[in-house]
């Protein structure tokens, strides 16, 4: 058995299982199949280059390619149905976990200004792809004996329903992805700011509380610097009023006499 099959079943499956939930290990997504194509536009008028490209993708892939003709014909690109267009090899079980070792532990770290895999090439329904510029970075292909750099095109089929679950299997499996545009990203942000939120809320409602009760044990320990100055009635300030206006009247009458 591969040595990442051993670690997907012993490690990486069960917390998979843990992770989401899952009922039974049957439902823990696993790689079902790795394709791999190479398209051969120069093929259609040498026959050295498909037979080139066909001895170099079975080394890669460690199986013979199948030919991939051109289903209808097209004028623009001088294509005729029935002409050799590219060469696929698909690779299962114990094959297709050893390319992927192989792909993750040797070829990916030799591409040139790798900065990690895109996130975003999942199609919905689990599945990942990505593209290879130059066949030169697997270790298996001598580079003397290249006639020409050619790209070819990786798709990892998996038993997973989500993008989400595809890609925790990739990265348990070890896939180097980018940073940005990771499936479940966005929803864990909206958690994260839902959370820093509710954080808040209950901080301002904690200082709130704090704050009225210190206000109430300082006015337990001096009301008369919280109480109210109490207001006279209207009858009381209307009486007093009354009294000045007739306490004021005789003073008056008595120094208009004097003038007399």
């Amino acid at each position: 058995m591969a040595r990442l099959k051993d670690r997907y079943v012993e490690e990486i499956r069960p917390a998979l299982v843990k992770r989401f939930g899952y009922s039974t290990y049957m439902q823990a997504p696993k790689i079902e199949k790795i394709t791999l194509n190479m398209g051969l536009g120069d093929a259609k008028t040498d026959s050295k280059v498909l037979d080139n490209a066909t001895e170099q993708l079975a080394t890669i892939a460690g199986q013979k390619p199948n030919l991939r003709r051109a289903r209808k014909s097209i004028a623009q690109f001088k294509v005729r149905e029935g002409m050799p267009v590219g060469i696929s090899v698909t690779l299962r079980r114990e094959r297709a976990y050893e390319f992927l070792d192989r792909l993750m532990s040797v070829a990916i770290p030799r591409i040139r200004d790798f900065r990690g895999l895109k996130a975003t090439s999942f199609d919905g329904r689990g599945n990942y792809s990505m593209g290879l510029r130059e066949q030169i970075i697997f270790p298996e292909i001598d580079y003397d004996a290249v006639d020409q750099v050619r790209g070819l095109d990786v798709t990892i089929t998996t038993s997973a329903q989500t993008d989400e679950e595809a890609f925790a299997l990739l990265e348990a499996l070890g896939m180097p992805f980018s940073q940005e545009g990771r499936p479940g990203q966005e929803a864990a942000e909206a958690a994260q700011a839902a959370a820093a939120e509710q954080t808040r809320v209950a901080e301002h409602a904690a200082k709130e509380e704090a704050e009225h009760a210190a206000k109430e044990q300082l006015k337990a320990e001096n009301p008369e610097a919280y109480a109210k100055p109490e207001r006279p009635e209207e009858g009381e300030e209307g009486e007093e009023g009354e009294a000045a206006e007739g306490g004021e009247q005789p003073a008056a009458e008595q120094q208009e006499s004097s003038e007399e």
